[in-house]
Formats: C-alpha cells, sequence, structure tokens
C-alpha cells in the first residue's frame, strides 16, 4: 500500500536588500582606502617615531644638548635691520641654525656666525632644507664689512628681537650667557638643541646630520606652511625703539 506523500515544506528567504549591499561596499571600500592611506603614511609616521621618540638622548650619544620638552618659537614680530616689521614665526618651515648677539659683534660673534655658515655648507645636498638666523638684541648698528659677508651668502635671515624676550625662548647652559651658544630650531618652530660652549663644528656637523636623516621622511627643502599665519594668534609688535633703526647701506 503506498503511503500519502508528505507535504512538501519551502523555507523563504529574504531576499538582500540594495541598501545593505551599499552599505558592506562602503565599509569595505573605506577599510581599502584606510590601508593604501597607511601604506602611504608609513615612511613618515617612522621618521617621526625616529625623530621624536626613538631619537637620542644624553651626551653619550649627542655632542650638543637636546631640549625636552622642546620650547616654541614666540609668536612675536620681530625687526629687520631697515626697521621692517617681520613675524618671527615666518622662518618656521625650516631648519635654523641661530646666533644670538649684538650688533657690535665682537670676535667670538663673529666665530660663531663662520661656524654657522660652514656647518650649512658642510651638510651638503640637505643644506637647503636649512637657514640661517642672526638674532640682533640691541640697537648697535652691525659693521658694514660684516653685513655685506653675511648677504653675499645664501639662507641668511638678520632680524632684531629685544633681548628679554630671545631670553623668554632660548635658554643657554648654567653659568653661561644667552650669547655664548649656536642653537637650532626645528622646522616645526620649536627650539631642541644647543651646542656647547666654542663647540667643536665637526662634532656639531655629526649631531646635525642625525637631524637630517631623522627628519627626512616629513622635511623637504623650502617652507611648506607647516605653521601658517592664519592659525596663529595676533602678533604683538616690538616697539620700533627696541628694535633699533638701520645702519646706512655702504
Amino acid at each position: 500500500m503506498t503511503e500519502p506523500s508528505e507535504p512538501l515544506g519551502l523555507t523563504v528567504h529574504s531576499l538582500p536588500q540594495p541598501r545593505d549591499a551599499l552599505t558592506r561596499q562602503r565599509a569595505s571600500g573605506r577599510l581599502k582606502m584606510l590601508g593604501v592611506l597607511l601604506v602611504c603614511a608609513a615612511p613618515v609616521i617612522a621618521s617621526y617615531f625616529l625623530y621624536y621618540v626613538a631619537r637620542p638622548s644624553g651626551s653619550g650619544t649627542a655632542y650638543s644638548a637636546l631640549i625636552q620638552p622642546t620650547v616654541a618659537m614666540p609668536a612675536v614680530a620681530s625687526r629687520t635691520l631697515q626697521g621692517a616689521e617681520q613675524p618671527l614665526r615666518s622662518l618656521a618651515g625650516q631648519w635654523l641654525l641661530v646666533v644670538v648677539d649684538s650688533g657690535a659683534c665682537n670676535t667670538a660673534c663673529e666665530r660663531r656666525l663662520f661656524m654657522q655658515r660652514q656647518l650649512r655648507e658642510m651638510t651638503g645636498r640637505e643644506r637647503d632644507r636649512i637657514d640661517k638666523l642672526w638674532l640682533v638684541i640691541d640697537d648697535a648698528p652691525p659693521s658694514p664689512v660684516l653685513l655685506q659677508a653675511l648677504q653675499a651668502t645664501p639662507a641668511m635671515n638678520v632680524l632684531r628681537l629685544p633681548r628679554d624676550v630671545v631670553a623668554a625662548w632660548l635658554k643657554p647652559a648654567p653659568g653661561q650667557a644667552l650669547e655664548d651658544h649656536l642653537y637650532i630650531v626645528d622646522p616645526l618652530g620649536e627650539w631642541m638643541m644647543r651646542a656647547p660652549v666654542d663647540a667643536d663644528p665637526s662634532k656639531l656637523k655629526r649631531d646635525i646630520d642625525r637631524l637630517m636623516r631623522g627628519s627626512a621622511g616629513w622635511d623637504k627643502p623650502g617652507r611648506q606652511g607647516l605653521l601658517g599665519e592664519s592659525t596663529l594668534p595676533a602678533l604683538p609688535t616690538v616697539p620700533a625703539a627696541a628694535a633699533g633703526s638701520a645702519p646706512a647701506r655702504p
């Protein structure tokens, strides 16, 4: 006898909705884009890590004194020797080798300016990432002969800024004067290294070479708007009397 057949059971599954497929597609696209960005950013992230996290510390490795934490360049207006106002932070975006001294510039000052020039030239192809800055901290007029020699060299900046403003940013080693050192400022406008008094140029160059290698992934020649003026507060103006007047050009 033939048994009655069982009724056929059907299970109805809901069809995928176009909205769900679109959501999954967007999520997949975002993940792929994130992966591409991470791959592209890896060298930059690595160089930032090497420079800010794994960089050497202590006198056993670095010849110069590392400044930790770094000190931001003040948002003030300096003046050129001709008396024109110039935001100090307009110099951000390049490495800066900074000499601080009177406009009278004695023999020791001239030696530091000469070393400043030589250090930049000794870095070879990296020199285009470095500018030189002489901060004149009084109203004494620099020698026309010295000015002519300085202005004949590339990437030289001479600005007047009162001593107390500079002293609030750059600090000498204990027992030393503000003028005794060469100071190094990074492209972000942060003071981060101070050379010893009467520094040995060859040893100081090794420090600078390390900085160039450590920042190669994110710093390129020329100012690239790392510190745009639109993001800065209004600049207090240095009074003309404090900034001094310009000497006559020869």
